[in-house]
Parts: structure tokens; C-alpha cells; sequence
């Protein structure tokens, strides 16, 4: 893999990604994606919380030369230039978490198409707000789902207990707005880093057998459940002894998965 000039050094792309998510070995200052959050207002850079509208993207455009990338909307152009200049990524710990809505077909069929549109965006807007303040960052928005991870670079050494304290925060939350969500945690090595198409359109994002497992725990979560995996309640410290156990057979998935059902009151 050809290397590119970074901050002074040769170094490959796999580094680069690697070390960021991981350890944050480069000195990107993670911080400024909390700063970025608290500035008004949605729609929002997917990876460094750059606002896109209003007060606060005039602040990050004059302060920092953001704004929204002409070629990926979903980015800023800084990100979008980031991402270019190191294409691929490096294998990673992380955790998961994946939260889908449930009974989203039956819900639409009570409602008009903009009222299921009004939940469905309360449903994006709260999940993005509760995984912003935890420092994880958001890998989709689609549909009916929700899907966020997090690494020790940019959360913290005790980014597996932020990805449970974003799970139960958002069972909460979704409960008192009586949307009914069901969520998976999850946590392994994965793929990281930025994945294009032949057009040079470039995501970044997260991918591998681990990713797949939290996808398919959340779609065995009934309303108001986390199935967490017991990898991940090992890894965040989190007795489960009085959570009740389950072996799941998964889709795609060759072992079972032992994993423990939480609510929000527990943990």
C-alpha cells in the first residue's frame, strides 16, 4: 500500500486508521467533535459533527474553513478531503450497537406518511444526540435503524461501558416518546476506515463478522430489550449474573452467540 505524507511522516493508510481509532496516536483532538455538536444545528459533517446550517455553520466555516462537501453530503469537505487522501483502513477494535425500531410496518399503517416521517426523524434526532454525547460515532441512519460504534482513540479506554450507557439512555429515551426499539451490543475486531466507489464517493464506515453479529442481536431484541453479547458485558466490567442468559442462533453466524437481555433500568 502506497504511503502519503502525514503531519511531517510517510506513513501508510492502514496507520493512519488504525492508530485514530485506536489510539489517537496522531493527536487529532476528538474533542472538537463534542465542540462541534453543541453548535446549532442538524444536519450535521457524519464524522466530525461540523454543523451544516444556520449560526453554527458560519462559526465552523470562518473558524476552521468547513462546510459541506460538494461531492459527499453526508461529510464536510475537510472529512471528505481526509477520507480521500487515505483511502482503505485497518482492522480495529470496537463496539457496536445497532437500534431498530419495532413494529415500524404496523406503526406506519395507523399513521399518515408524514406522521410515521415526524417519528421516525424523533427517532434519528434523539439516537444521534444520546451516541454524540458519548463520543460514538454514527454509521447509518437508514430506514427504521440506528447504527453507532466506538473506539478507545476517540471514547476513551472505557468505550465498551459508553456503548452500554448510549443503549440503556436510548431505551429510555425512546420509551417516554413511546417509539418501541429493540437494541443489540456488540463488540470485536472490525474493518475501519474510508470505502469508495468507482465514482470516488467515499464513506466511512465499519464492516466484518463482528459488525454483522450486532446487526443481527438487534434484530432479535423485542421492545424495550438490549441483547448484549457477553463478549461485550465481559469487556465493559458489568456483572450479568442476575440478566437473563440466551444462546441465539444467528443468521449468517456459524457459532451461537451467548449473549444476556438488559433493560433500562438495569445494568
Amino acid at each position: 500500500m502506497a504511503k502519503v505524507r502525514f503531519k511531517r511522516m510517510w506513513v501508510d493508510p492502514e496507520t493512519v486508521w488504525g492508530e485514530w481509532f485506536s489510539t489517537d496516536a496522531f493527536g487529532v483532538d476528538k474533542r472538537l467533535r463534542r465542540v462541534f455538536y453543541l453548535l446549532p444545528h442538524d444536519p450535521r459533517c457524519k464524522f466530525c459533527n461540523a454543523p451544516f446550517q444556520g449560526m453554527g455553520a458560519l462559526a465552523v466555516r470562518a473558524l476552521f474553513g468547513k462546510r459541506r462537501s460538494d461531492l459527499n453530503p453526508n461529510f464536510c469537505n475537510l472529512c471528505d478531503e481526509a477520507s480521500r487522501r487515505f483511502p482503505g483502513g485497518s482492522e480495529v477494535e470496537m463496539s457496536m450497537l445497532f437500534a431498530d425500531v419495532r413494529g415500524s410496518t404496523a406503526l406506519s399503517e395507523q399513521m399518515s406518511p408524514t406522521e410515521f416521517s415526524r417519528l421516525i426523524n424523533r427517532f434519528y434526532t434523539q439516537a444521534t444526540k444520546v451516541i454524540a454525547e458519548e463520543d460514538g460515532l454514527v454509521e447509518k441512519l437508514a430506514g427504521d435503524s440506528v447504527a453507532a460504534f466506538w473506539g478507545a482513540g476517540f471514547a476513551g479506554p472505557h468505550y465498551v461501558v459508553r456503548t452500554v450507557k448510549v443503549a440503556q439512555k436510548l431505551l429510555r429515551v425512546m420509551a417516554q416518546q413511546a417509539i418501541p426499539i429493540g437494541i443489540g451490543v456488540h463488540m470485536g475486531v472490525a474493518f475501519f476506515g474510508a470505502m469508495g466507489t468507482a465514482d470516488g464517493l467515499t464513506n466511512i464506515s465499519a464492516i466484518g463478522d463482528e459488525v454483522n453479529t450486532a446487526a443481527r442481536l438487534a434484530s432479535q431484541a423485542a421492545a424495550g430489550e438490549i441483547i448484549i453479547s457477553e463478549r461485550a458485558l465481559h469487556q465493559a466490567g458489568i456483572d450479568g449474573s442476575d440478566l437473563e442468559s440466551r444462546s441465539l442462533e444467528l443468521k449468517g453466524i456459524s457459532e451461537p452467540v451467548r449473549v444476556r437481555v438488559m433493560h433500562a433500568r438495569q445494568g
